[in-house]
């Protein structure tokens, strides 16, 4: 195993609305390092400035709780527009709403490190785009009423500052996107629709920075103003997504609709909370229970355990940190740790996995979450391995007490989210195969498998591996 598998090869992601018309879809996604060879640390910095967002509860100024991400670990391309233009965004299912930087816009970027052509979106250039003024209904739903002071001349204008000092401003437009629609196994046909999203005029902080910048964000959330909401309310699809993240050597699936094949556990997803939070109660280290403080699992402000996909490591409350640790090193003792690329790291000839122990965090409604020495431990050079577990209150002091399971503990695990049942659950499996889905409607069923697509955007030669994704959009067939 090489430093690569901590890259989780994954590809993943995306969506989009279909109005009137049920559909499938699928769209490349690229990995953010694919094909390059990035440090630990890197992957470190990139969490870093990830969770100095999300630990703020910061609101979108027109309802709901959301927060963009910074640099992304995947990103995908849409085409928006008519004529159509490409763009390249960010994917992450912690923050909620699409938008892109758009004309006239203060401090964008102009150019980006990961090698693609940014360009600005101008809503007057494109035939089919229309500004959302206040008194559109999609504005009072996403404020939560209508705002003082509207008129039909007024913009239904968004803002999301961050506490890292970075943030981004602008107002709504609805225009078409352009997908590939699945027509059958492996098979698409061009297709578009309309979508809400976010037009930036004003970015400040990281988002306006050259290293790694996108054209904007597409948030997979669950407040009203997220994809995922807008096409339920319009009763297109069912408000369930699935991801699957694969290995470098693997591919990924991100699909929307119901996955019945394979089954998948489940387990509540906690009420109220920005982020797809949920309650651990106890942690095995080689099959025996860590006795901790009652309190750890605890779920509050700046406490409880978040999965979140655009993490790339896993962070541990430091009541769990610390004990679960000594357990894994307490067949080791002669071991001898040196810091490389700001991990702890030891040599070691034989086998991981038959040398430590494996890790599993259990779930209300007794869901288990496996992990092997092969995902916690990374392979630096030779017999030199690195530990992925980190110390959240190393991270942030107002984070000691916060779990943040990344592609870590959920590389080559299909995980599905329900909202409407408002759980999460998911099981072990290889991402570079199938799953089945079921149409809601016929109840018909097929296979979407992880699929190499041929890439449809240039990019610097050799620079990413081309990712796959397959994005499903499962609902009605209207004749």
């Amino acid at each position: 195993m090489d430093l690569r598998r901590s890259i989780f090869g994954l590809s993943i992601l995306i969506f989009f609305v279909v109005s009137h018309v049920a559909a499938n879809m699928l769209l490349n996604v690229q990995h953010k390092f694919a094909g390059q060879q990035k440090s630990l640390s890197a992957k470190k910095e990139h969490d870093s400035r990830r969770h100095r967002r999300m630990l703020y509860n910061i609101d979108l100024s027109l309802g709901g709780n959301g927060r963009a991400d910074s640099t992304g670990l995947y990103y995908t391309e849409l085409g928006i527009g008519t004529p159509s233009n490409t763009y390249y965004v960010q994917v992450d299912t912690g923050s909620d709403i699409l938008w892109v930087n758009c004309a006239g816009c203060t401090s964008c970027p102009v150019k980006s490190d990961l090698g693609v052509d940014l360009q600005l979106y101008d809503p007057d250039v494109s035939s089919t785009a229309q500004r959302v003024t206040c008194d559109k209904e999609f504005c009072a739903v996403a404020s939560g009423g209508t705002l003082p002071g509207c008129n039909t001349n007024l913009l239904c204008g968004y803002t999301v500052a961050y506490g890292d000092g970075s943030s981004t401003s602008g107002y709504y437009v609805n225009d078409v996107v352009q997908y590939n629609r699945v027509t059958g196994n492996l098979q698409t046909t061009p297709a578009n629709a309309s979508v809400i999203f976010g037009c930036g005029n004003k970015q400040s902080g990281d988002l306006g920075s050259s290293n790694g910048a996108l054209d904007g964000i597409l948030g997979f959330g669950q407040s009203n103003s997220s994809m995922i909401s807008q096409l339920a309310s319009s009763g297109t699809v069912k408000k369930k997504f699935s991801h699957c993240l694969g290995t470098a050597n693997g591919g990924g699936i991100f699909a929307i609709g119901e996955v019945v094949q394979p089954k998948v556990k489940t387990t509540p997803l906690v009420q109220n909370q920005p982020h797809y939070n949920v309650n651990m109660q106890s942690v095995e280290v080689g099959g025996t229970v860590l006795q901790l403080p009652t309190d750890v699992f605890d779920t509050g402000s700046q406490k409880g355990t978040i999965i979140d996909s655009g993490t790339t490591l896993a962070y541990l409350a430091e009541a769990i940190y610390e004990p679960m640790m000594n357990a894994i090193l307490a067949q080791h003792s002669n071991l001898t740790f040196q810091t490389q690329d700001q991990f702890s790291c030891f040599e070691y000839a034989d086998s991981v996995d038959d040398g430590f122990p494996t890790v599993t965090f259990n779930f209300e409604n007794s869901l288990a979450l496996v992990v092997y020495p092969h995902d916690y431990l990374f392979q630096l050079t030779g017999n030199v391995w690195c530990i992925g577990w980190q110390d959240s209150g190393n991270q942030s002091r107002a984070a000691r007490d916060l779990n943040l399971l990344g592609d870590l503990v959920l590389s080559n695990k299909l995980v599905v989210y329900d909202l409407e049942n408002q759980t999460i659950g998911w099981t072990e499996y290889n991402c570079s195969s199938s799953i089945k889905m079921q149409n809601g409607q016929s109840g018909a069923t097929f296979q979407v498998g992880s699929h190499t697509l041929s890439s449809a955007w240039s990019l610097e030669a050799g620079r990413f591996f081309t990712l796959l994704l397959l994005t499903v959009m499962l609902y009605n067939l209207i004749n």
